[in-house]
């Protein structure tokens, strides 16, 4: 039986309601709108920088930033659709295709995954985008630059992997410019580093999903990535660059956890499954003229963490930590024992590393594989292998028991390679964590040396362009 409950107050909702979007140039707001019903509204805003667009559009751009829209007005739905899950889905601002209804349904479902699972929902037949056998006429929005310098947008999220797409960019000699949801200090520091310009784009969520979310509305993951990428092919159309660059890697591909026979993946619009969807739909929608790609994708969240080593400017800035992303209101008050923070000067302080959850236990493990114990000590405040408590962590990303968690991690493979590199070093031996995997994982292990080479090694699949080249690491 399909189980579609609603928590949203007076009534349960039947349909879902894109109703319409609309975008103000000179004021570069975008307000995107919704409803239950036609009875509960929401509406989502964006501002973007004003002095973005340059020069005027031509028609096939104005054409191809309405697609764009368009699709950003779906993606940012999820959002809201997911509050109470209502039967059916209308569209009213434009007619989907077939291909592209199933597109949609596909990250919708997908995207939603862990979602699903957590809250314990019957997903198959669920979601239905309604289509109609119509035929659009091709995508537009200027030539494809075959020569010249590529002006290239690259999302920032503070973390290590967008630090190394952005080095590798540099290196290579490409113009960057970066991207980035929302205000924080670690980003701001981490810029002020970078001495790149920096786009940003403000998001203000309905407060009515706040409301519902309190009264007790559905809650949980979305596919975050999905959006900021529509997010940056509308800021790529207005901004007149050529290329988004994300920094997504291999180890995105594999999924946590098997529900009702789909494997769920709380990175699937990390996945190269979703870069090659999501190509082809912006390709064949909305322009071919911008080009998306991930430079990290042959690479290991191990080979990554290598690379991020050798840029230590870095260490006191970077963090992968999603619990402890908060701002706190004084830059005064106490932090925890061994917890990092950034921002100081600014009024607020942001905290590095919670030190307690998946994240930080995954990328302490990875750094200790490169780095001596003092100086990945220094990074988190304190060592994350003497900590008892986190010994269920450990065994979950090194495959020992229940599945991988719920995080940007890698594959368990990868954590038992990080082990063994750190295990070779040696001055981690006394550690409760290294002393459970010495004991319990370690005599398993019949390939040591091809485990470590095997996450070092740069995969040939991924989708690179060749004009992008020489960022792209030799197996």
């Amino acid at each position: 039986m399909l189980q579609t409950p609603c928590f949203c107050p007076v009534k349960t909702y039947q349909t879902f309601i894109f109703d319409s979007f609309e975008y103000k140039p000179g004021k570069e707001t975008i307000s995107l709108r919704y409803s239950l019903d036609n009875e509960l509204h929401f509406e989502e805003t964006l501002q973007l920088p004003k002095n973005l667009v340059t020069g005027k559009r031509t028609i096939a751009e104005n054409r191809a930033l309405e697609h764009a829209l368009s699709a950003l007005h779906l993606i940012g739905g999820v959002s809201y659709f997911k509050t109470c899950l209502p039967k059916t889905i209308e569209v009213r601002p434009e007619k989907l295709t077939h291909e592209q209804a199933a597109f949609w349904n596909d990250v919708y479902e997908k995207g939603l995954g862990e979602f699903f699972y957590k809250n314990k929902i019957e997903f198959k037949g669920l979601i239905s985008f309604p289509s109609e056998g119509i035929t659009l006429p091709p995508s537009s929005g200027g030539d494809v630059l075959k020569d010249g310098k590529k002006k290239i947008l690259v999302p920032i999220g503070g973390g290590k992997d967008s630090i190394v797409t952005i080095e590798l960019l540099k290196k290579a000699g490409f113009a960057i410019t970066l991207l980035r949801m929302g205000h924080h200090p670690i980003i701001d520091a981490t810029v002020e580093v970078m001495q790149l310009p920096c786009i940003n784009v403000d998001r203000h969520l309905s407060p009515l999903l706040f409301k519902l979310n309190a009264e007790g509305a559905l809650n949980g993951h979305v596919p975050i990535t999905a959006y900021l990428s529509f997010v940056a092919v509308v800021v790529a159309i207005l901004g007149d660059f050529d290329a988004i660059v994300m920094s997504n890697e291999r180890s995105a591909n594999f999924g946590n956890v098997s529900y009702k026979g789909v494997e769920i993946n709380h990175q699937w619009s990390k996945s190269m499954e979703f870069e090659d969807a999501f190509r082809a739909y912006v390709h064949t929608y909305i322009t071919p003229r911008v080009t998306y790609f991930s430079a990290l994708r042959p690479l290991s969240e191990l080979h990554i963490t290598k690379l991020f080593t050798e840029y230590p400017k870095y260490f006191p800035l970077a963090t992968s930590c999603n619990k402890n992303w908060k701002i706190s209101a004084a830059a005064s008050s106490p932090l925890p024992a061994g917890v990092r923070a950034v921002g100081e000067g600014l009024g607020v302080r942001a905290e590095l590393w919670c030190g307690c959850c998946p994240k930080c236990a995954f990328v302490f493990a990875i750094l200790a594989a490169f780095l001596t114990a003092e100086e990945v000590k220094a990074i988190f405040g304190k060592n994350l292998y003497d900590d008892q408590s986190l010994l269920p962590l450990f065994r979950e990303l090194l495959g020992m028991e229940g599945f991988k968690p719920f995080e940007c991690v890698g594959t368990p493979e990868e954590t038992v390679a990080a082990f063994l590199m750190a295990h070779k070093r040696g001055d981690l031996e006394q550690t409760a964590a290294m002393q459970m995997f010495l004991k319990e994982v370690l005599p398993k292990i019949r390939n040591a040396e091809s485990l470590i080479t095997d996450a070092l090694t740069p995969s040939t699949e991924h989708r690179i362009p060749k004009e992008y080249s020489p960022i792209v690491l030799k197996p």
